[in-house]
């Protein structure tokens, strides 16, 4: 093995990259990010205007002990870099069916909240905490391990965690084990929307999303979960990192299906190794050639299932919104046929469900003193001809804000001050987000594992990837999980060893705690 300092090149800065970088950056080797934004943060960025700041994409923290590795891995402790807020009430549900539940992580009193939905329901609560806290334990060590063939579905791990996963059961019919009434099980599946999925095609073992918001915490970082993007590039450029924002990755240099440099505006960069951290449908159409993939091919990659989109808008308010939590989630009344229309009808809803965070009740900072931040999300189908934006756009957003009016949001029209829209064919166009599946590739059976785009992209030598598009899969733990499984794997290939800092036990508990509303 040669002595020259190994040179990693890493395409986006959004979670995933970053982490690689830190990671990666232990090692000793120059580690480079090129950025097409002027931004870091990818859908984890920050959107600021008239004194308003929204996060673009996620809006809160869940089960931080993966980063907190991270951090204490380069001899940093996050929630001192990153301040959080662990939120009691996480959020509120309200049900178009009628009813309503504050979700709390205190469980005698969430018991208490599902005894006045469904009294015959409550002992179920802690059946569905007892039996989830051993499905992660089972599952944890494969989310946390490259599968890079079949072979690696016969590892005592994962044939030991099957009866647990129960592959033949979707979220929504695992959550029928535990709750008779409706309403509860979708207080406790309504988090496969999280990967963009459907509960009644997500697989059961995604059961665990519930669990971990209860079990582990919600948290609000102190400036939105795009500041602890931003905290990380920072300390990825303390350490030696560069990172060029504004400097989208134009071609891919190869010397056969090798990777041997990357070329933008500014010219080309020699690379012993690529990190992809960009959509990965996208990177693939935009920067591989066709004729270079097999399995990931334009026409392979037309066939794959894609998670749903969303629909947003970021509103500055005039006001303070004392009656509304800080996470609302208003679920339709007829909520199998909002997914259905969502899934495979293709169309969009007259009763949409929505997500309100209502941020500046815990944290002010976000909104000019007297105002505050509303970000909106509804859920909708992806890119597809059934839905005209150009058309629909408008319209929509009307429909979307007669929604919040059912959730005690009153008067909005008129104390407006600042709004911004994204639709699918944003996330598409803007963004560069295939099909604007902003969850990226749907997290089915045939999708997960090594039938994933692969941690060492086996397509190509010398590539890797982290993200959403990759295994564990979508959702801000995962994603930095992939950051870490990425990092070994490319540490090993090159022979790098990461240099020793000084660590402790990662903090597990929060900083702070503070109620929701």
């Amino acid at each position: 093995m040669s002595s020259r300092r190994k040179t990693i090149t890493i395409i986006g800065a959004g979670p995933g990259g970053l982490a690689a970088a830190m990671l990666l950056a232990r090692t000793g080797a120059r580690v480079r990010i090129l950025e097409r934004n002027d931004r870091v943060g990818g859908r984890c960025s920050a959107l600021e205007a008239n004194g308003f700041r929204f996060d673009l994409g996620p809006t809160f923290f869940l089960y931080p002990r993966v980063l907190a590795e991270i951090f204490a891995a380069v001899g940093r402790d996050l929630f001192a870099e990153a301040p959080m807020t662990r939120l009691d009430p996480q959020y509120r549900i309200k049900f178009g069916a009628g009813g309503k539940i504050d979700a709390t992580p205190d469980l005698e009193r969430m018991t208490q909240e599902i005894a006045a939905i469904c009294p015959r329901d409550a002992a179920s609560f802690r059946r569905f905490m007892d039996d989830n806290r051993v499905k992660l334990a089972r599952f944890r060590p494969i989310l946390e391990s490259p599968f890079q063939g079949a072979l690696d579905l016969v590892r005592p791990s994962l044939l030991q965690a099957l009866p647990w996963v129960k592959p033949w059961l979707s979220v929504a019919g695992e959550l029928r084990r535990y709750f008779t009434d409706p309403r509860l099980a979708i207080a406790f599946s309504f988090q496969s929307k999280y990967l963009g999925m459907s509960p009644y095609q997500c697989p059961s073992l995604f059961s665990i999303l519930a669990f971990l918001e209860y079990e582990h915490g919600v948290y609000h970082p102190q400036g939105g979960c795009s500041a602890v993007s931003e905290r990380m590039a920072e300390i990825a450029e303390e350490m030696g990192v560069e990172i060029h924002r504004n400097e989208p990755v134009e071609q891919l240099l190869f010397s056969g299906k090798r990777v041997v440099g990357v070329r933008t505006s500014a010219g080309a960069y020699p690379t012993d190794a690529l990190v992809i951290n960009a959509d990965f449908a996208r990177a693939m159409h935009r920067l591989v050639p066709d004729a270079l993939r097999k399995r990931w091919s334009n026409r392979q990659i037309r066939k794959k299932k894609f998670s749903c989109s969303t629909f947003m808008m970021y509103l500055g308010v005039d006001g303070v919104e004392e009656q509304l939590a800080h996470h609302t989630i208003y679920i339709a009344k007829d909520y199998d046929r909002n997914l259905d229309e969502i899934e495979r009808l293709h169309v969009l809803s007259e009763d949409p469900s929505i997500y309100v965070q209502n941020a500046c009740i815990t944290d002010p900072t976000l909104a000019p003193p007297g105002m505050s931040t509303l970000y909106v999300l509804a859920p909708v189908t992806h890119r597809h001809p059934n839905v005209d934006w150009s058309v629909e756009r408008l319209r929509f957003r009307d429909r979307v804000v007669r929604q919040m009016e059912k959730l005690g949001v009153r008067n909005l029209e008129r104390r407006i001050r600042f709004e911004k829209i994204l639709t699918p064919a944003d996330w598409d166009t803007n963004h560069e987000i295939h099909l604007g599946a902003t969850f990226n590739l749907a997290h089915n059976l045939g999708q997960m594992l090594h039938l994933r785009p692969r941690n060492r992209f086996d397509e190509l030598e010398g590539v890797y990837l982290v993200g959403g598009g990759t295994h564990p899969g979508s959702g801000l733990p995962v994603i930095y999980e992939s950051a870490r499984i990425t990092s070994r794997l490319l540490e090993a290939d090159l022979g790098l060893t990461a240099e020793p800092v000084p660590t402790r036990e990662a903090p597990l508990v929060e900083t702070s705690m503070s109620p929701a509303y």
